[in-house]
């Protein structure tokens, strides 16, 4: 799947399908000392505030839900141009009343805020951008969830698919239906070699994350 640069609200999936695929991967990752840890952390994680990915270098994004049908995609990577623009750019220009704003306007007032995309109504949308400019972070920081073969290619990784003994397609079918469920996770423990598996975390994300109700985000 395409994503322009800059992005454009029409190269984001439905915000179901873009949490299912992220959660899947928080799931995967989860770890009793990650939930305890009180320092920086990496990765994919779920929380109260959402979904979260940081890389600890040039990327960190979130995706929150806001209330029924409302979802907010936050974040920036290194590529984007838009805090840095001259004249500024307003990344909440028409953005609705229910956005997390004193967040968001103090990532802006710490110029960590690289663009903001909301979902309303059925659809995405973002501020207005001006002619010429060459890339909000879109792309490089969520085509890693926006692309299904760029999922499956994670979760083919030993620390996924391949170590778990079961097939990525599987795995991701079952997320985006919201079918994942605490059976299906501890037989890719214990179907795994692997150690750094962390079941009773993976099975508290797994709550948090919604993906077991058979419906959309809780």
């Amino acid at each position: 799947m395409t994503i322009h640069r800059p992005g454009l609200p029409g190269d984001l999936p439905s915000p179901e399908v873009l949490w299912a695929r992220w959660a899947l991967v928080a799931v995967l990752e989860a770890t009793t000392a990650a939930e305890e840890s009180k320092g920086y952390r990496t990765g994919c994680w779920i929380d109260a505030g959402g979904l979260h990915l940081d890389d600890c270098g040039c990327t960190w994004w979130t995706l929150a839900r806001r209330g029924d049908g409302r979802f907010v995609l936050y974040g920036e990577d290194e590529a984007s141009d838009v805090k840095w623009h001259k004249p500024p750019i307003d990344m909440l220009a028409g953005a609705p009343d229910w956005l997390p704003y004193e967040d968001l306007h103090d990532l802006l007032t710490g110029y960590e805020l690289g663009c903001v995309y909301w979902y309303e109504n059925g659809s995405w949308a973002r501020a207005p951008y001006p002619d010429g400019l060459d890339d909000d972070g879109l792309d490089c920081g969520m085509r890693r969830f926006v692309d299904r073969d760029e999922v499956l290619g994670l979760l083919a990784g030993d620390d996924y698919g391949r170590a778990a003994g079961r097939s990525a397609e599987d795995l991701l079918d079952q997320a985006e239906r919201y079918r994942l469920t605490p059976e299906l996770l501890a037989s890719v423990v214990a179907d795994s070699t692997d150690e750094h598996w962390d079941l009773p975390a993976m099975t508290r994300a797994l709550r948090g994350a919604g993906l077991s109700d058979g419906g959309v985000p809780v």
